[in-house]
């Protein structure tokens, strides 16, 4: 690849001038600029973006901080993979890229982590990003809040933080879960279950509160029993139905709080002899690809994936450009109705 100063000298000028037309090109005359970029083109050059954010003290490289440990199956959730190339094609479309940043649990091999986001901001600086975008793992909102408070322009991705150069995006959680419990009461069931995500994850928590929201709107009790906890993936939606058909009165229709855990609970009732939506109603929610396509197709709550990604992206970028700190967004979300709930 042909190098700044090999441009220079076939175009007869300092390799400064190389450097000003594509970081300052105001300051070049037309002629001369042309010329760069016409034998730039031709060679293929492209400028170093770290340098070319040392130089501007602009950069067009957003980091995605994520702890990603063997321990945790992050990445292989669908609803976090359309999140991540919506994020990604709503930066790109502003000339802008995502560089991930997360750990594979060892803070040694990369000098940070989240229990110790210093060792993240640091590297911020060092690399010259323009900011960071947080996905939450489970148990980092403290981490998030060390982010927030940091200077360091962030959006933080279904975690309320709070800074002078932080904001975040979520879903209408709360909301989402009360349509879907309520669409459950409203076919006649009284037995109306949760599973809920991580314990310490904000949306999980959002929730198990419209969950509870819906049965006080139907005038049903809460049942401790009727709520068990899983981890947004499918092995736990199988393990929590299972708890939920050993109870004594077990439940006739299931909130599950993902999709994933919805599809798992419809295989532990397969097993169980059961048939959906005949004995036992389920409504998942994200709306990911396998909602439509498992038989029978699954009634879900959907988000707005695209939204979050065109979100914050305009969130980050008003603060690298210094237009300012956006105010926190909170998409809608929409029950979608298959047949998974019978109705």
């Amino acid at each position: 690849m042909a190098t700044g100063r090999e441009i220079a000298q076939l175009c007869g000028v300092s390799v400064a001038t190389v450097s000003r037309v594509f970081n300052q090109p105001e300051t070049v005359n037309e002629d001369t600029r042309e010329r760069v970029l016409r034998v730039a083109r031709e060679l293929g050059y492209q400028p170093n973006e770290s340098a070319r954010a040392l130089s501007t003290k602009q950069s067009t490289m957003i980091g995605l901080v994520w702890d990603t440990d063997h321990r945790r199956p992050g990445w292989r959730h669908p609803y976090l993979q359309d999140l991540l190339i919506g994020l990604k094609s709503a930066l790109s479309a502003h000339g802008y890229h995502l560089l991930m940043l997360a750990t594979s649990g060892d803070a040694r091999e990369v000098g940070a982590s989240l229990a110790d986001p210093v060792g993240y901001v640091n590297m911020t600086r060092r690399h010259h990003l323009g900011g960071l975008v947080l996905i939450d793992s489970g148990s980092d909102a403290e981490a998030f809040e060390a982010f927030a408070q940091s200077g360091v322009p962030c959006v933080a991705l279904d975690v309320a933080v709070d800074g002078p150069k932080a904001t975040y995006v979520t879903s209408d959680n709360a909301g989402g879960a009360r349509m879907a419990t309520g669409h459950l009461a409203g076919l006649g069931h009284t037995r109306i279950a949760t599973i809920t995500g991580p314990p310490g994850n904000q949306p999980s928590q959002a929730r198990v509160s419209g969950y509870r929201a819906a049965l006080q709107d139907a005038g049903l009790p809460w049942r401790d029993e009727y709520v068990v906890a899983g981890d947004f993936y499918r092995a736990s939606g199988t393990a929590a139905m299972k708890r939920l058909l050993a109870l004594d009165e077990p439940p006739t229709a299931v909130f599950a709080a993902s999709d994933e855990m919805a599809v798992g609970a419809v295989l532990a009732a397969r097993a169980a002899g059961l048939r959906v939506p005949h004995d036992l109603a389920l409504v998942g929610f994200d709306d990911i690809e396998i909602a439509a396509l498992v038989e029978p197709a699954l009634t879900t709550v959907a988000q707005d994936k695209p939204g979050f990604g065109v979100a914050a992206a305009k969130a980050i970028m008003a603060m690298v450009t210094g237009a300012g700190r956006e105010e926190p967004v909170v998409l809608p979300t929409k029950l979608v109705v298959r047949d998974s709930c019978g109705s």
